[in-house]
């Protein structure tokens, strides 16, 4: 595979603008639908230049400066130091459902490499401090989905969206990280190796400057590049106000489908899929099967082999279950998604602690149920 320029020549005149104070996607797509190119809105003087609709003097002197500046020269070194190349709508390689959203990146910065199968892709967000149902359900979705062939999109942002991407490697599928910060260094820090894992089969991509730092006014700008680069998004996990919910938000108004996992109706995390739902603004899913229905012909060329219906347990699985003695059995009965204290299966169970530990321990076993920190255990859904 040939090495990839840090930036073609159409994407030098768009870093320039992209650079310049004021100059934000629907005001790019207000200068090229004007001038035609980046090129040509870079030579204009500052009288054509006000001539396009909210480009005042500051904007149009900002523009002219940018055309004698050599802070983009700095940039693409900087980029380059880091491994990293610059993508203009202009690019092969730019995400092709990026253009089609009204505010699309002017550039985007690039760690790894875009795929044009990146296209069908599902952006998969929720709560940074998901509950287990939360965490297991993303797993399957994305693990699954990957297998699949579809690209995994999400915000790399700790809980679901770590989930996401770790699923989808393991599912040996694609995936890509959209940062809120500049791809001089890693936020959150601890996802440093996450991010190389990342860039070795997928890419990790930011609209912002190389030096950018982290700054909650950049998420939201974040979640619409998720929302926009997917033909889809599922929302797993979230408050009424999260992050998630922008992304669902932007989703809707790019004409994307929206997906919504639900949940308990106790649950604070569950309330914005909830919402979702009950408005009417996503479509309730309870197994990978609903989103290809959903996708239409995209979905019939990913479906391989029927999927099977999921149980209340979960996913169904195609494995047989392990035989299971009758103290087992109604110990696992006694378990759920969401973590329980061995004190409470014991009272539910009504069987002498020593007898509940034993089938606990062979149920571990058997991978039917998974012990947690604090001596808590939930049950495996089989897939």
């Amino acid at each position: 595979m040939s090495e990839q320029p840090t930036i073609s020549e159409p994407g030098r005149a768009y870093l320039r603008l992209h650079l310049a104070d004021g100059v934000g996607p629907i005001t790019m797509g207000r200068l090229l639908e004007r001038f035609g190119d980046a090129a040509s809105v870079l030579s204009a003087s500052v009288g054509q230049l006000r001539g396009v609709e909210r480009v005042g003097r500051t904007i149009a002197e900002a523009i002219r400066q940018a055309a004698r500046s050599d802070k983009a020269d700095r940039e693409i070194e900087l980029a380059a130091e880091h491994g990293v190349h610059l993508l203009c709508p202009e690019d092969h390689a730019y995400p092709r459902l990026l253009k089609h959203i009204p505010d699309g990146p002017v550039c985007l910065y690039v760690k790894g490499r875009l795929q044009e199968r990146d296209a069908v892709s599902l952006a998969m967000v929720g709560s940074r401090k998901p509950t287990y149902y939360g965490m297991e359900q993303a797993r399957w979705f994305a693990e699954d989905l990957a297998r699949m062939g579809m690209t995994i999109v999400s915000g790399l942002a700790y809980g679901v969206d770590a989930c996401a991407h770790q699923a989808a490697l393991t599912g040996n599928g694609r995936t890509v990280a959209v940062l809120g910060n500049g791809l001089c260094d890693v936020y959150p820090p601890s996802h440093r190796e996450l991010v190389e894992r990342i860039a070795e089969s997928g890419a990790v991509i930011s609209e912002l400057p190389m030096e950018t730092i982290p700054d909650g006014s950049n998420f939201p700008r974040r979640n619409r590049i998720i929302a926009g680069m997917s033909l889809g998004a599922l929302i797993v996990e979230g408050g009424e106000r999260s992050g998630a919910m922008i992304t669902a938000r932007y989703a809707n108004e790019y004409n994307r489908e929206v997906f919504a996992l639900p949940g308990r109706c106790d649950s604070f995390m569950s309330r914005g899929p909830n919402l979702l739902i009950r408005e009417g603004m996503a479509r309730l899913v309870t197994g990978v099967a609903d989103i290809l229905d959903e996708l239409g012909e995209v979905g019939q060329a990913l479906r391989c082999e029927p999927i099977p219906e999921p149980t209340a347990a979960g996913p169904a699985s195609a494995t047989t279950v392990p035989e299971v003695t009758d103290n087992e059995r109604r110990t696992l009965d006694a378990l759920g998604q969401d973590p329980i204290p061995m004190e409470m299966v014991v009272d539910a169970v009504d069987l002498p602690a020593p007898e509940v530990a034993a089938a606990l321990t062979t149920l571990q076993l058997k991978r039917l149920v998974k012990q947690l920190p604090g001596s808590s255990f939930v049950r495996i859904a089989r897939r």
